[in-house]
């Protein structure tokens, strides 16, 4: 069987066509002054901070301004939002950075239903016309589409960050042809060809990492908001597919990247820029530290894309499982998205909020800086400390007690910095991320870890199976690629496996001083 052999329920592919959103382009009347920036949304959504009171003016006033456009707001019925308690003292503590913020972290899911011979309904609409008229909204934003961090060209818009022709520069933080160079004849865009960092077949002879490497006398957990982990012979005996963890995100297995790789698009056999994603940044990790116990949770589809509520929901349950006393040492976010407005005063800050949790909790943030060759920040890796620390600028602002946040950009192979890389006062560090090898789910030639695209000659002789390399059979269980999607995990991995040196007792102190040798060695060598 090929990547998908048509088996699959026709209506699950026709929706996957869906636009997840659109992408707002600067407007003439927003370049006046303090523009809007392009970012990925939900049109027909607006998310507001539980953060914000019921009863803050705030609520009462986008209201009008949605009745006066010719809408109605509706709460979404098909989710429950994620709100987590909080002491007293962490609500003080929070008060007197934002005096608005009363109520406890979570998101809640607006609809925009239009009236009859209203206009369809676009939730950047609302927003700027509060911009226009001085209308306050803390907490009100848009339903922002991210994507990961391989290369692709369809980076900044999606959910990955490895390299693909889309950013693998994909929408996760890898690099593919689509993030934002594909077919524009950038030099950036070789990183999504094969032979150039591009997701490619390869063989790897040498041993498992965990089989020679000493297991340390400490333990360490590495959480990874991501695709899911498939199945691999490395990664089977540390992958804890039981925990509590487990019943986060995104757990249907039909829509699984890691099973099912060919999800979207015509029946061609091609393989989607997110699949395998999680499976890659877990290898990663393990290649780094190969006795830290790896947790997945799916946020994202075979398209890298995931949507802001589905991250908040995550992180929300992770906090809620760590405060309850499971242990996660270090979270591995290779994700982002461009936010369209990241001053101060209008940016929400659910997201960093619910990070902070983590982080007092004694939880180290690695992320990825994202794959657009730019310095406009990218969150939430830039929710970190800015170097030299800026007096105005950072969206955000970090008490300062919590285990630290660490941004990653990509090395190419000579460790100079990949072309593709984010760059700024707010990435920390930078990895190798350009041409790495990690781990695929592995299974027999031919499988469903196979795409359309044949050797491009075959000839058997004395009872062997003899042809070319068959560019896009991943089914050896290994894979080249590119992305600040991959470095993040190199430098999660080198954390964790600073952790689990000793028996040490888990502590923002500890976590801070590990994170602080561990960045200290890269920045030696880079």
């Amino acid at each position: 069987m090929r990547a998908d052999d048509g088996s699959r329920d026709w209506r699950m592919r026709a929706r996957a066509q869906l636009p997840r959103g659109v992408v707002r382009v600067v407007t003439r009347d927003d370049a006046a002054e303090d523009p809007a920036l392009p970012t990925g949304y939900v049109p027909s959504r607006l998310l507001v901070s539980t953060l914000l009171p019921d009863d803050h003016p705030a609520r009462e006033e986008l209201a009008a301004l949605v009745k006066e456009l010719g809408w109605e707001l509706r709460r979404e019925k098909r989710r429950r939002d994620a709100v987590l308690e909080e002491p007293p003292e962490v609500t003080k503590e929070r008060l007197e950075r934002y005096p608005w913020a009363a109520g406890s972290p979570g998101i809640e899911v607006l609809q925009l239903v239009a009236t009859p011979g209203a206009p369809t309904p676009d939730a950047w609409e609302v927003l700027r016309l509060a911009r226009s008229r001085g209308v306050e909204l803390p907490g009100v934003g848009l339903a922002h589409v991210g994507h990961l961090a391989p290369f692709h060209s369809t980076n900044p818009f999606h959910s990955t960050n490895p390299f693909h022709s889309t950013n693998p520069f994909h929408s996760t933080n890898p690099f593919h042809s689509t993030n934002p160079y594909g077919g524009g004849g950038t030099p950036a865009v070789e990183y999504g060809l094969a032979g150039s960092g591009g997701r490619q077949v390869v063989a790897v002879v040498g041993p498992d990492p965990a089989s020679v490497v000493p297991r340390p006398r400490g333990e360490a957990v590495v959480g990874i908001l991501d695709t899911g982990c498939g199945e691999h012979p490395w990664l089977d005996p540390v992958v804890d597919r039981a925990s509590t963890f487990a019943a986060l995100g995104r757990t249907d297995a039909a829509s699984d990247p890691e099973r099912a790789p060919d999800q979207l698009g015509p029946l061609e056999g091609m393989l989607d820029d997110g699949s395998w994603h999680g499976t890659f940044v877990a290898g990663l990790v393990h290649q780094s530290a190969p006795h830290a116990r790896i947790v997945p949770v799916r946020i994202a589809g075979s398209d890298g894309l995931w949507e802001e509520q589905e991250l908040v929901d995550a992180l929300a349950g992770l906090v809620a499982r760590v405060e309850g006393g499971e242990r996660l040492d270090v979270l591995n976010l290779s994700l982002g998205y461009y936010h369209e407005t990241p001053e101060r005063g209008q940016f929400d800050i659910t997201v960093a909020e619910l990070l902070l949790r983590l982080r007092r909790a004694g939880t180290v943030v690695v992320c990825s800086a994202g794959n657009d060759a730019t310095d406009r920040p990218l969150f939430p890796a830039a929710y970190g400390l800015w170097e030299p620390e800026p007096a105005e600028g950072a969206p955000w602002i970090d008490p300062g007690d919590g285990a630290p946040l660490v941004s990653v950009g990509a090395l190419n192979p000579n460790g100079t910095v990949a072309l593709f890389s984010n760059v700024g006062p707010w990435v920390q560090v930078f990895a190798p991320g350009a041409a790495v090898v990690s781990t695929v789910p592995a299974g027999p030639a031919g499988g469903p870890f196979a795409g359309g695209i044949q050797a491009t000659a075959a000839v058997p002789a004395y009872g062997l199976r003899r042809e070319t390399i068959d560019p896009d059979d991943f089914s050896g269980g290994f894979a080249v690629w590119s992305g600040t999607s991959f470095a993040a995990p190199v430098v999660a991995g080198l954390i964790a496996a600073e952790l689990q040196a000793d028996a040490a007792e888990p502590s923002v102190e500890r976590s801070r001083a590990v994170v602080e040798a561990v960045l200290a060695r890269l920045r030696d060598d880079s």
